[in-house]
């Protein structure tokens, strides 16, 4: 009998898919069943056969139940599959069961992504994130592979071979998933540290998300003249790659291409790729590319949303970029789509179209994250006034006798330093000056 277990499709594979839509589910199951098909596609087989089923509920033993299972049996012999990949999740007791009925491997959405995700992982952080996520599936499936000891479990001499096996092989487990888990919390560590040396340059940064596909890398290639990996594959990008931008007006920020997302996105690999994940939740602010020419790219949006909305980012500023609208034969709908999202703009990467636009909302954006200072600046911290021009915008420079009068909208980060110095509405400092110095009569301090 075939394990399933880290298991990898290769390109001679026949598969055969399903999915089964439920009593009160969303429904979405043909465009489940489109999204499986080109899963499989990624993974590297070739579809033969499509089934979608309805149901009250999922069979507990064998998830699409006996009449289906058996004719699902039949077709598997009819047309030698070599897999049968179902769109959902399935518990070890129902692969198992299915496994046996069907007589060939038999994969679930989990396994399939996790097959995809370890063929595009190209660094040692995604290799490592994409092992611990197999693990942690593999783990409470194992004791699957030892079910013919279990008449062995309990009294006299049902401590055998079998059980110890199991327990051995889960300890190991366990062993990995915590080996695994503080290698990428090293990995973690270092990219903090990354991330606060960037947070010293003087850009803004941001973070591309979006349904798999949506054209994200092809985006950032176009933007900052890297050569990132991009391929109209699901999840073809896994490993964040960060790249500056110059923008028009001086104006630049540092964007991170990230792993695309998708519906039902299975919660270990979000939990998996936290370290990864991490570059969305410390942008300031979101670019949401939607490719605009799919026909259920609302759904997509949503789906995005929805992750979002669970890695905790979904307060951040968005600026949603409508991509491919080239490929739209309906441009009313574009316009309408873009009067009606805040923030928003269409464009097509691949064709190098809008791209003005996009820089219109980048520039906005980076605006709305500036704080409006007004400034006077010693002489003696005069660094100051060459990190507002690094940070902001200035808007207007006066070389006083005893101090340099600054306006600027800056960074929130470079206000906080501003702050001593910044100027109230009555020219007085928010707070005192540390160091003794000579100021003018009509600056107050406290001290």
């Amino acid at each position: 009998m075939p394990s399933s277990e880290m298991y990898t499709t290769n390109q001679q594979e026949r598969a055969i898919i399903v999915s089964l839509s439920l009593a009160g589910g969303d429904d979405d199951t043909s465009i489940r069943l489109e999204e499986l098909r080109e899963l499989a596609w990624t993974a590297g087989a070739t579809v033969i056969a499509e089934h979608q089923q309805s149901r009250r509920s999922a069979d507990m033993t064998t998830y699409i139940g006996p009449g289906k299972t058996e004719e699902l049996a039949k077709e598997v012999k009819a047309t030698r599959a070599d897999v049968v990949i179902f769109d959902d999740e399935l518990t070890p007791t129902q692969q198992r069961n299915l496994q046996n009925a069907l007589e060939t491997v038999v994969l679930d959405r989990t396994q399939l992504i996790l097959d995809i995700f370890a063929q595009h992982a190209r660094t040692r952080e995604g290799r490592l994130q994409v092992e611990l996520a197999q693990l942690i599936y593999l783990l409470p499936r194992l004791s699957a592979q030892y079910t013919k000891f279990e008449r062995q479990q309990g009294g006299i001499g049902g401590r055998g071979p079998g059980e110890t096996k199991l327990e051995t092989d889960r300890r190991k487990v366990r062993e990995r998933i915590n080996e695994l888990g503080r290698e990428i919390d090293e990995i973690k560590e270092q990219r903090k540290q990354q991330r606060v040396f960037r947070r010293r340059m003087p850009f803004p940064t941001c973070a591309l998300v979006g349904y798999t596909s949506a054209g994200k890398s092809t985006l950032l290639n176009l933007l900052s003249g890297a050569d990132v990996f991009a391929d109209a594959r699901l999840f073809s990008t896994l490993d964040p790659t960060t790249r500056r931008v110059i923008l028009p007006e001086g104006w630049s920020v540092l964007m991170t291409d990230t792993v695309g997302f998708i519906k039902h996105l299975p919660h270990l690999l979000i939990a998996s790729f936290r370290a990864t994940l991490e570059e969305v939740r410390e942008a300031d602010f979101l670019i949401h590319v939607v490719d605009v020419s799919h026909p259920e790219f609302g759904r997509q949006m949503s789906a995005v949303a929805e992750v979002l909305q669970e890695i905790g980012v979904h307060e951040r500023p968005v600026i949603t970029v409508f991509n491919k609208s080239d490929l739209v034969k309906d441009q009313y709908l574009i316009e309408e789509l873009i009067a009606k999202t805040p923030n928003s703009c269409a464009i097509s990467a691949g064709k190098r179209l809008g791209i003005s636009s996009l820089t219109d909302c980048f520039t906005a954006t980076i605006r709305s994250l500036l704080v409006p200072v007004q400034a006077a600046i010693p002489y003696d911290r005069s660094e100051l006034v060459a990190q507002c021009y690094e940070n902001g915008k200035v808007h207007d420079v006066n070389y006083e006798t005893d101090f340099i009068r600054v306006t600027a909208d800056v960074t929130k980060d470079l206000a906080g330093r501003l702050e001593q110095f910044v100027l109230n509405a009555d020219n007085a400092y928010y707070k005192a000056i540390e160091t003794p110095r000579k100021i003018p009569a009509f600056i107050h301090t406290d001290g």
